[in-house]
């Protein structure tokens, strides 16, 4: 490079930088509601469609409420807008992982979310503690699934892998409680009511028509 040009390179360069920081500012200033940004975690933002990261545990009765009720309202105000994604994160004393298995399993077969249905009703709904084989059995035929290939799915191990996966950055990110909710990889919510998620997942959508 010419040293006489150097200077004026250099100019533009960090001028062009505080112009792209600028943008990120202004659009993270204009989200709406209340939420938090995490420094340094990648976003996993879709162009108009907004992932909610849920880490729950299937046993806690508050990640049970907040799926029956918050989310199943905001699948419906913003349908293929909105995706609700489980993140298996076992807080609850003296539980075993199978049902966290049993999701991860059903989510690579394409049946995630009936999956993670029927197993919070069959824990607070119905009382069912325990997932044996016969059990599980009567879960995934109800839940439209092939035991034979749900069980080798089960059996490979790749299941808890994901478990350890989702709890490693929980425990990264410092998740305490569940649920704790990330939108899109990187936006922290503390406030976990309706209405606050409608406005901050609204707005993201909103951001997304002006860029």
């Amino acid at each position: 490079m010419n040293a006489q040009n150097m200077p004026s390179k250099l100019a533009l360069s960090l001028t062009f930088l505080f112009v792209l920081l600028g943008w990120s500012t202004v659009a993270f200033s204009a989200l709406q509601g209340e939420y938090e940004i995490m420094e340094g975690e990648p976003s996993l933002h879709e162009p108009g469609k907004v992932i909610l990261l849920e880490f729950a545990d299937f046993y806690c009765p508050h990640c049970h409420m907040f799926e029956r009720v918050v989310v199943t309202k905001l699948q419906k105000e913003f349908g293929e807008k909105f995706e609700s994604r489980m993140i298996g994160f076992p807080v609850m004393p003296g539980k075993l992982p199978t049902v966290f298995e049993m999701y991860n399993q059903a989510v690579t077969m394409g049946k995630g979310q009936r999956m993670k249905e029927v197993l919070f009703q069959s824990i607070h709904d119905k009382d069912i503690q325990m997932f044996d084989k016969t059990m599980r059995s009567l879960i995934i035929k109800e839940v439209g699934l092939d035991t034979t290939e749900f069980e080798s799915g089960l059996a490979s191990g790749k299941p808890f892998q994901t478990l350890g996966k989702g709890k490693e950055w929980g425990e990264r990110i410092k998740v305490t409680h569940t649920p704790t909710v990330v939108l899109d990889g990187n936006i922290r919510i503390k406030n976990l009511n309706f209405d606050n998620l409608k406005i901050v997942i609204q707005s993201i959508l909103d951001q997304d028509k002006k860029s």
